[in-house]
């Protein structure tokens, strides 16, 4: 008989555990914590939407829309795809909600969660990814673009990040656009035979993409194409001087970048990327901007917006390198590690789980070493791979004393505590900074 094959994940999709899990927590955690300081709530949208949201929203002539989605037919023929990014899902929430009329304007929200794109697997970056991102609708003006920069900051800050620098760059309006555009495309057009397959295609559906190019000789065709924002119109260039200056206010370290555009089609004005020098290489973390035309193309009113994605994977990664970020995560962690309770003699294992009932109802974690067969050396051993630094251990006698003992692997001493409220007097031991 042939053995049973073994299931593996599918290539390009991963488990979490361990110090990955930990991580993510952690992160999570802080996102939560500042974006509300700042007045966001969370959301979360369906892994799976009609595809045209992603056609039209993201564009067409997107690598996302072209190459890297998960689409499929469902039963009754409709075209469904797993969500590639964040941004278009809200835009969609908002108009089908009607998110203007059922809450404060603007509208401040962030989600995180997992998302779909079919690319080549590397590390830091997988088919099923994780973003964290966040999105303010409803304010046009550049104030709101520097407050989302502040917040970032505070963000990457608070997750031990240090030498943050901002990347820069407004892609201006429309029209801004369209005729820096056709500029670039009769610069370049000469260079045709020049460029690589993906610059060729996008010289005709959309030259701004070619600035993302890391070809070293495109990079050095593009040193002499002309600017984005010598073609800005008055009003883009006005509203990029004083998200400069309100940044400059804030002592925000920003270069501007002519040649930042983002990856997808819908972003207008101001765009950004944050970078970190303190890991060595400069590495990208996260990027975002404005997207003031979004939710008109996708059917509803002219309304303006601007947002930001991380992704998270690679954020985790590294958030890992940062010297001393384990130690850091085991202090965030130190709330979650349990006690073990450890019944002495098989006719305690009822006493063990009302234990460490009491300890769970005192909001301790706790768990519940029930093999009395083994010996004692080795479920003190099991509570140490359940990286227990207490243990509560309660047999025939401590019944008649009425007392058990509480013993702390890290100093290896023990004492007696009563048994009558001793969940209170583990809880005073082991966070004696929350006591009143």
């Amino acid at each position: 008989m042939a053995a049973k094959r073994r299931f593996q994940t599918v290539k390009g999709m991963h488990d979490l555990g361990g110090w990955m899990s930990l991580a993510f927590a952690f992160v999570e955690g802080k996102a939560r914590e500042v974006f509300s300081l700042y007045g966001y709530d969370e959301v979360r949208t369906p892994i799976v939407e009609e595809t045209e949201l992603f056609v039209r929203g993201v564009g067409e002539g997107s690598e996302i829309v072209g190459k890297q989605m998960y689409t499929f037919d469902d039963k009754k023929g409709r075209s469904l795809t797993l969500r590639p990014e964040g941004t278009a899902p809200i835009a969609r929430a908002y108009l089908q909600n009607d998110w203007p009329s059922s809450g404060p304007q603007p509208v401040k929200v962030f989600y995180m969660g997992p998302y779909f794109r079919y690319e080549r697997p590397q590390e830091g970056r997988y088919r099923q990814f994780h973003q964290i991102g966040a999105e303010l609708i409803g304010d046009p003006g550049p104030y709101s673009d520097v407050e989302l920069l502040v917040m970032l900051l505070r963000f990457l800050e608070e997750l031990g990040f240090e030498d943050l620098e901002v990347g820069l760059n407004s892609v201006g309006d429309p029209e801004c656009r369209r005729r820096y555009s056709q500029r670039l495309r009769e610069f370049l057009e000469p260079y045709r035979d020049e460029l690589g397959a993906d610059s060729r295609r996008r010289l005709e559906t959309n030259p701004l993409r070619i600035l993302d190019t890391k070809a070293p000789r495109e990079r050095e065709l593009l040193e002499g194409a002309p600017r984005l924002r010598d073609e800005l119109g008055d009003p883009a260039r006005d509203h990029f001087q004083v998200v400069c200056d309100e940044l400059d206010r804030f002592g925000v370290d920003f270069e501007i970048d002519d040649g930042l555009v983002r990856g997808l089609d819908y972003y207008t004005r101001t765009v950004f990327e944050i970078t970190s020098t303190a890991l060595g290489a400069q590495n990208a973390i996260l990027g975002g901007g404005r997207y003031d035309g979004l939710i008109a193309e996708l059917g509803g009113p002219s309304v303006p917006g601007i947002g930001f994605a991380i992704g998270q994977d690679r954020l985790v990664d590294l958030v890992l390198k940062i010297p001393g970020a384990r130690k850091r995560l085991n202090a965030e962690d130190h709330r979650r590690r349990p006690v073990c309770v450890i019944p002495i003699g098989g006719s305690y294992r009822r006493h063990g789980l009302v234990l460490a009932q009491e300890l769970r109802a005192a909001g301790i974690p706790a768990i519940c070493e029930f093999d009395s067969l083994r010996p004692l050396k080795a479920r003190l051993k099991q509570a140490a791979r359940y990286d227990c630094r207490w243990v509560v251990l309660f047999g025939e006698d401590e019944e008649k004393s009425g007392e058990v003992v509480l013993r702390d692997f890290s100093d290896r001493t023990q004492e007696t505590i009563p048994r009558d409220g001793f969940a209170a007097a583990v809880a005073a031991k082991i966070r004696p900074d929350e006591q009143p």
